[in-house]
């Protein structure tokens, strides 16, 4: 069973997202913002298959996750999930990695599309 990061300072969102793909059959585990979600990847005692990363968050934000994924050489499918869909900062997290955006509050299908099409089950 793949396991997704829900990367997000929102409880409710997290929550959110959890019951959406907790119910297709993947395993969920969450941080609270990019520099706990760093910590949980480097120290690779979890096996993390896919990221759901929003931007907007205290101490390490999701554009510096991205770059810090990218400095360690780290590669993992990564949907950007936020409610800032300029295209400036789609174009930036693309560069830096991330595989797919949607807006905040996700539709559960497209979601689930999204996550189904990065992560193989």
């Amino acid at each position: 069973m793949p396991t997704i990061l829900i990367i997000d300072d929102s409880w409710l969102t997290r929550r959110g997202v959890k019951r959406i793909i907790s119910a297709q059959g993947y395993g969920v585990i969450e941080a609270e913002n990019g520099l706990q979600a760093l910590e949980m990847i480097l120290s690779k005692d979890k096996n993390i298959d896919g990221v759901i990363l929003d931007l907007l968050m205290p101490e390490m934000n999701g554009i510096e996750l991205l770059e810090k994924l990218k400095e360690h050489n780290i590669e993992l499918p990564v949907i950007v999930l936020t409610a800032d869909i300029q295209h400036t900062v789609k174009s930036k997290c693309m560069g830096l990695g991330a595989s797919q955006f949607i807006n905040k509050p996700p539709d559960p299908e497209e979601l689930i599309k999204l996550v189904n099409g990065l992560v193989k089950k």
